[in-house]
């Protein structure tokens, strides 16, 4: 261990540490955190359930978020008592040590950093995301069912709590179409990179031939309003279908007809939810997130207006953001900002932080300079 080496990574992280919570301001998260936690406080917080429901989610993503970077500084604060302790000791267990906790901090303070670019309108909220299948047949559902699995496994990973709201089973294997929400501080800021057509190349285990498959699978982004109160929907613009909710293979899952399907006819937008126990809460469900959708469609519109009107029409993400590749050699890779890994299975199993924070930083990069 190089004893430069490491005061010189340490100096680094403090600084960049230290921009950091400028801009996170713990003050401010602390401040908020007695506000919020007076409201959870009140006897008749849950008088209005939904009320109540954002309340207390509010004051868990604060409390977390101050609890991340409290955490940091205290863990920066010891590093040097702990390169002192290693260097006493001269033995590789007590430097590998140090070697082990900086390399942590380093990618924790580099998960902060990205926070800290996430500062667009609706990057705070929670997230929900939609799967869907595209080109390549009974690959594509299996490839959609994977992506799915990856979103949750994502957040199992950090903690962060997700619900599968909707799925639509393929007929022999994988999924149509999935939604889940996730409900974590940034989710949608941090996921909203994740959106658009992923690709997938394998030997299909569908194939009896054996031959390498390319399928399709398209990814929807989109934040999930708090309240989502800025969206008028009238009576005649929406239909509003109930169904069984079901399992793979179409078999029964619930007895009554509690699953609910709204499709926003003007748009054409479609969206179901079946994982609440009656049909009320499946329809309030199902609501939040259209209204969600069609605010971001409003808002997209009205972006592209601005700039059709500016004459600055920039193509946008592309078709085809990122490549899955299992078969001739292993490897996953953005075509956006061209990070890339060689480990499949663990993608798969919800190591996407390289990707998310490579590719915001490849979106903060290209809006500055359009």
């Amino acid at each position: 261990m190089s004893e430069l080496d490491v005061s010189a990574r340490i100096g680094a992280l403090r600084s960049t540490f230290s921009t950091i919570e400028a801009v996170l301001d713990p003050q401010r998260l602390a401040a908020e955190i007695e506000k919020l936690s007076a409201q959870a406080s009140l006897p008749d917080l849950w008088d209005d359930p939904d009320k109540a429901q954002v309340t207390t989610s509010a004051l868990s993503h604060r409390q977390s978020e101050l609890a991340k970077i409290t955490d940091v500084a205290a863990r920066l604060a010891d590093l040097d008592v702990l390169v002192d302790m290693a260097q006493e000791a001269g033995d590789s267990d007590s430097q590998a040590e140090v070697i082990a906790e900086l390399s942590q901090l380093e990618s924790e303070v580099g998960e902060l950093e990205v926070q800290t670019l996430l500062d667009g309108e609706y990057d705070a909220l929670p997230a929900v995301i939609t799967i869907r299948a595209g080109a390549g047949g009974v690959d594509a559902a299996d490839f959609a069912e994977m992506l799915l699995r990856m979103y949750v496994r994502w957040a199992e990973a950090h903690g962060f709590s997700s619900s599968v709201l909707d799925t639509s089973y393929a007929e022999e294997a994988g999924i149509k179409s999935a939604t889940v929400q996730i409900d974590a501080p940034y989710a949608f800021g941090t996921l909203s990179i994740e959106a658009g057509t992923h690709r997938l190349v394998r030997m299909s285990p569908f194939n009896s031939a054996g031959k390498r498959q390319t399928s399709f699978a398209a990814v929807e982004v989109v934040p999930l309003m708090e309240e989502a109160t800025e969206v008028d929907i009238p009576e005649g613009d929406l239909r509003v279908d109930v169904f069984r909710s079901s399992g793979p293979g179409g078999q029964s899952v619930n007895t009554t007809d509690s699953a609910v399907r709204l499709t926003h006819i003007p748009t054409g937008i479609v969206v179901s939810c079946q994982n609440e126990k009656s049909q009320i809460q499946n329809r309030a469900a199902a609501l939040r997130v259209l209204k969600s959708r069609l605010l971001l469609v409003q808002r997209e519109e009205e972006m592209a207006k601005k700039k059709e009107l500016a004459g600055t029409i920039t193509a946008s993400w592309g078709d085809q953001m990122r490549s899955y590749v299992l078969a001739p050699y292993q490897m996953v890779k953005d075509l956006r900002s061209n990070y890339e890994v060689n480990n499949p299975s663990a993608v798969f199993d919800g190591d996407l932080d390289g990707f998310i924070q490579a590719g915001i930083r490849w979106r903060k990069s290209a809006q500055r300079v359009s």
